[in-house]
């Protein structure tokens, strides 16, 4: 696998960082994970604004972001991913320094790593659904940045799968804030329902993407909490990413959702998904 890392694009066993990295010792750093299909980025220019804003948000020293996305296609060329499902993968650190808590010196090179390789989507996952319980959110409150510090998610994905189940939704102060690498959505009355865009949660893509999809094809939607009370009253659940796509829910904490099957308004979500990325 050929990847790029700060400005040359070399063999993946041969990039090489400093242990003194600062995403390796503080996390400190940010990321970007963007859905390819027949080796066409989805919503490149949207994952890039993304990250950007994660980039602004933590200070680092890094403004070329076009050159990313010129680096994602040639990947995309270099590993021969141009037919079936890939990600790309970029992290951007604040670079590699003696280890202090704060900033190192201004001018320190951040290094900006890219990587390109297959994905097989979960298509059982997306045709049958999943099975999630709902966990304390114990994250901080900078959900809006995407950054590399994800042990709580790590933490919460583990117990979701420890107790047999796929995946686990946070919930904060009685309402469920998303999932561990998704946003969360439910049908209620008909009407589709998203949590708010807040420094809670993840302003997801594919999030977007479903809002924009619904208002096209004349399904009612709302960004409003979701309170945990509500959940048994859900008439459908599913969560959205770039990896899950529009994942059906059938389960959570045990009990089936509706009739434990994906629902109609989600399926055809889906259908309009697909048809996008077929268009794209």
């Amino acid at each position: 696998m050929i990847v790029y890392l700060n400005g040359d694009f070399v063999e993946k066993e041969k990039a090489l960082i400093s242990v003194d990295d600062r995403a390796f010792l503080f996390a400190d750093g940010v990321y970007e994970v963007v859905r390819c299909y027949g080796g066409r980025p989805l919503r490149l220019d949207e994952h890039l604004r993304r990250l950007e804003q994660s980039v602004r948000a933590v200070r680092i020293e890094f403004s070329d972001f076009r050159t990313i996305g010129d680096v994602a296609k040639r990947l995309i060329a270099e590993n021969r991913l141009t037919s079936g499902d890939a990600l790309i993968y970029v992290e951007i650190t604040r670079g590699s320094a003696p280890r202090v808590h704060t900033f190192p010196p201004r001018g320190t090179k951040p290094n900006v790593y890219v990587a390109g390789m297959e994905y097989q989507p979960k298509r059982n996952q997306l045709e049958n659904g999943i099975s999630v319980i709902l966990v304390p959110d114990i994250r901080w409150s900078r959900c809006d940045i995407k950054s590399v510090g994800l042990l709580p998610n790590v933490l919460m994905a583990q117990r979701a799968l420890d107790v047999g189940a796929d995946d686990a939704i946070f919930i904060r102060d009685g309402v469920a804030v998303e999932g561990t690498a998704s946003n969360f959505f439910g049908v209620f009355g008909g009407v589709v329902t998203t949590h708010p865009k807040s420094n809670y949660t993840l302003a997801g893509i594919t999030r977007d993407v479903v809002l924009e999809l619904c208002h096209k094809i004349g399904i009612a939607t709302q960004e409003a909490p979701i309170l945990e009370s509500q959940l048994p009253d859900a008439e459908e659940l599913f969560a959205t990413s770039t990896t899950m796509e529009i994942t059906p829910v059938v389960k959570v904490n045990g009990i089936v959702v509706g009739n434990g099957t994906p629902g109609p308004i989600t399926r055809q979500i889906q259908k309009a998904f697909w048809e996008l990325v077929r268009s794209s």
